[in-house]
């Protein structure tokens, strides 16, 4: 059975950080491309950062140079180092897992407020 299990989501303020993480199970991890996506209520799901099983990365021009996306093969995770967050980066985000078959988490809140 597969699993995408994403964690670190939370409330925090402007300016702040938060690191997400996506832990996979049921898959070569290694073989997947993964990628981050965000969707804010009343808005379409949206990539915000991907890496492929090479390591190579890609970001959404909103967050670059705030948002890192890294993986740790060893540990069937990715992560998503969020800085510098703002109230527009306010959304439900999810992890996803692509080869041959794509696969879904179940979504962390992220919410930037004061």
């Amino acid at each position: 059975q597969v699993q995408l299990v994403e964690s670190g989501g939370g409330l925090v303020q402007p300016g702040g950080s938060l690191r997400l993480s996506c832990a996979a199970s049921g898959i070569a991890f290694s073989l997947y491309n993964m990628r981050w996506y965000c969707q804010a209520p009343g808005k379409q799901r949206e990539l915000v950062a991907s890496i492929t099983s090479g390591g190579i990365t890609n970001y959404a021009d909103s967050v670059k140079g705030r948002f890192t996306i890294s993986r740790d093969n060893a540990k069937n995770t990715v992560y998503l180092q969020m800085n510098s967050l703002k109230p527009e980066d306010t959304a439900v985000y999810y992890c996803r897992a692509e080869w041959k078959t794509s696969y879904w988490g179940q979504g962390t809140q992220v919410t930037v407020s004061s």
